[in-house]
């Protein structure tokens, strides 16, 4: 449980002064092969007509993937990018907060495919989403 904590301290502290900090993402679980994480829906990431914005669950999505990415490699040795990513956006949201769980689908030396769910407050699906990502070597 300690190295669990210690591990999303980490995280969590370095969103400052990121998007991930705009959209009050914090990462609240993680285990041997995925993260989860969460953010309010809160009008400022509604779309027009007052439901969140498949943006900002795109970006939920893309943060905590390519964050478990970087928890499940060598950081010291190796830097993440995000490559490609996909959602279908299934259902709406108005309020409370939506959950993304990141877990492996492939993790190889370069490339890893994660499955991230968003759900809401009562596990509903909001989104399913699919991203790539790479591991480059630090120089």
């Amino acid at each position: 449980m300690e190295h669990k904590d210690k591990i999303l301290k980490i995280c969590n502290e370095a969103t400052k002064n990121t998007m991930m900090e705009t959209l009050q993402i914090e990462y609240i679980d993680v285990g041997a092969d995925f993260l989860v994480g969460k953010m309010p829906v809160t009008p400022k990431v509604y779309q027009p007509d007052g439901v969140l914005h498949g943006g900002a669950m795109v970006a939920l999505a893309e943060s905590i993937g390519s964050t478990a990415s970087y928890i499940f490699l060598d950081a010291e040795k190796y830097f993440v990018r995000g490559i490609e990513i996909s959602a279908n956006h299934v259902k709406s949201v108005k309020e409370g907060h939506v959950f993304a769980k990141a877990s492996f689908v492939h993790k190889g030396r370069t490339t890893q495919l994660w499955d991230i769910k968003i759900t809401d407050e009562d596990d509903n699906l909001i989104s399913i989403c699919k991203l790539t990502t790479i591991a480059l070597p630090r120089k």
